[in-house]
């Protein structure tokens, strides 16, 4: 009996020493860079134990605006040091003149490190100027170096279009399953961040590190070693069309006058490129997603009101369908028959509607117009760049339909097909409401096509890829919106005429802005959203949206403040504003 008891012991214990041997197995030969479920990295994490380390650069890329300002991250000249330098006779004096400061302040930093770490005057890092780095390298001294490191920047700008990135195993290998990278790789989840997430993806980080024992002393001697991908190419930097200078100027105009829900889109008329866009409500970055924050509001659709009007003005003029002749009934409302109690305007001619924003002329024409093509009115907002997406698409690469704009979404003109044969619908789609749909971006690239004479072309918010070298990876050219037929530039001209006659005539809606130093022409835009609070009654959207100087365009400006009272609306605040200090920064750059 003994001997059946003692032959299982003994067959355990050989099937527990199998066991270990395949665990260990597992440990060093198997799984050594993805162990458990978490993909634990062993090889790297057994080097961590011993090892202490200094990164200069996570190695993901970085985004510029179009002068090669940074956006996300800065490298700043810093002086790194090791903390075994408290151990050593090394030449203090030296470093402390190059710097010139005291060298009792190095020996105090220096006195308290457990860790490599940037030398720092006030909490902020102390910023060393070329020749100082070239000094302080040139002394040679064994965990002393001058080493440009990569900060994230103090100000987020654009970060509504820029994005964010996040720590996600699960979504990093769904991306990438062919590449090995470490777990806490951060990926792009929205905005450009996103778009452009292939691109940005790291090779690698670039760091310093040495060798200690349990106690933090130097295991294999002195000398720091610099660790880098090795490739010059990347990381690249993605050079967005934003003018760091005018979004600053926008960011603080909105911020003045408190927009709370809504934003800013300023494109560049030549170039239809962005040059400034903010969206509200702010992100926290602690937690990007709070009362829907991360989404972008320039590039989602929202209901336009009289902004539309334009598209119908258009379809109407190359329509041959108004004259100087012809008046509307402006003392009616939407269905020509009830009297409008608002504004009473009595007769007025086509002109003279577009500038006080007549509803019953618009819906008057979109219903003559559909009764000739039901198909016209969303042809004329495709003519005009309105309509479906404004932003830059296309092939790069391997990637097919590639969008700068990932979360834009399309715009709506019906519905339902049916309502066309509606009359009431037909007229409430004329006059932007019912269902139509479109996004800030897509009603500035409206503004820039007209500005150019009728030459729709898609949005740009990157120009270009570069590498690491300087040299451009992939360029994304100026392209045209669509493969349908241009408006003409006799309607161009036309439409420029009624935008500017909005702002000139004195009963327009746009007549506030006839003081501004810059010639300003647009449409405003007051929508109803169907939602109303106890507290403050009706919520519209409130819009203007035009371009500047109007006798040579060269900015296209929307400005929207979304689900608000009319009376406590800032759009034409914010407008008036950020005009005038767009117009104060270019004569400062004259002189």
């Amino acid at each position: 009996m003994w001997k059946k008891r003692m032959f299982v012991i003994l067959a355990l214990i050989q099937l527990c020493i199998f066991l270990l041997i395949g665990r260990l197995i597992q440990i060093q030969l198997v799984s050594t860079e993805t162990f458990s479920k978490k993909k634990v990295n062993l090889i790297e994490e057994s080097v961590a134990q011993r090892t202490q380390e200094m990164v200069i650069d996570a190695g993901r890329g970085t985004f510029v605006d179009r002068n090669g300002k940074p956006l996300t991250n800065e490298y700043i000249p810093s002086l790194v040091l090791f903390p075994f330098l408290k151990t050593m006779n090394w030449p203090m004096e030296k470093l402390a003149a190059i710097l010139d400061i005291s060298p009792s302040i190095i020996a105090s930093k220096l006195q308290q490190a457990k860790e490599p770490f940037i030398f720092s005057l006030g909490g902020e890092p102390f910023a060393l100027t070329e020749t100082q780095m070239e000094e302080i390298n040139r002394l040679h001294i064994p965990g002393v170096l001058a080493v440009k490191k990569q900060y994230p920047l103090e100000k987020v700008y654009a970060e509504h279009l820029i994005g964010f990135t996040r720590e996600d195993a699960q979504l990093l290998h769904s991306r990438y399953p062919d590449r090995h990278l470490s777990p806490h790789t951060e990926v792009g989840i929205h905005g450009l961040q996103k778009a452009f997430d292939e691109f940005l993806i790291p090779e690698g980080e670039t760091k310093l590190l040495y060798h200690v024992d349990a106690e933090g002393r130097p295991l294999f001697g002195i000398d720091v070693k610099y660790s880098d991908p090795g490739n010059p190419f990347y990381p690249v930097s993605v050079q967005t069309t934003i003018d760091r200078d005018l979004q600053e100027i926008v960011e603080s105009v909105v911020q003045q006058h408190q927009l709370k829900k809504g934003g800013v889109v300023l494109l560049d008329i030549q170039t239809n490129s962005v040059l400034a866009m903010v969206s509200r409500p702010d992100m926290d970055p602690r937690d990007p997603y709070k009362n829907n924050a991360a989404e972008n509001q320039m590039i989602l659709p929202q209901i336009p009101g009289s902004v539309f009007k334009t598209v119908i003005a258009a379809a109407a003029i190359e329509k041959g369908i108004v004259s100087k002749e012809r008046t509307f009934d402006c003392s009616k409302k939407i269905d020509g028959i009830t009297p409008e109690n608002e504004h009473l305007y009595g007769m007025l001619s086509f002109e003279e509607s577009f500038s006080v924003s007549c509803n019953n002329t618009f819906a008057t024409l979109g219903k003559e117009l559909v009764d000739q093509d039901p198909n016209i009115i969303e042809q004329y907002a495709q003519k005009l760049g309105l309509s479906p997406l404004a932003g830059w698409q296309g092939d790069v690469y391997h990637l097919t339909n590639f969008r700068q704009f990932p979360e834009e979404k399309r715009a709506t003109i019906w519905y339902d097909n049916s309502d066309k044969s509606v009359p009431l619908a037909v007229a409430q789609t004329s006059i932007g409401q019912k269902n139509v749909r479109v996004s800030p971006l897509s009603v500035a690239n409206m503004m820039a096509t007209i500005a150019r004479n009728g030459e729709a072309k898609q949005v740009r918010a990157v120009s270009k890829i570069v590498y690491k070298n300087g040299t451009t990876l992939f360029s994304f050219p100026e392209q045209r919106f669509s493969d349908e037929d241009p408006i003409s530039p006799m309607t161009a001209i036309k439409l420029q005429q009624l935008l500017r006659k909005v702002v000139t005539d004195e009963r327009g809606t746009g007549r506030r802005f006839q003081t501004l130093p810059y010639a300003v022409a647009g449409k405003s835009g007051t929508a109803q959203t169907g939602k109303t609070t106890p507290q403050e009654g009706e919520l519209v959207n409130k819009w203007f949206a035009g371009y500047f100087p109007a006798e040579s365009p060269k900015y296209a400006l929307v400005v929207v403040d979304l689900e608000r009272p009319s009376s406590q609306a800032v759009t034409n605040d914010v407008f008036y504003d950020i005009v005038k200090r767009i117009y104060e920064f270019n004569e400062q750059q004259k002189q």
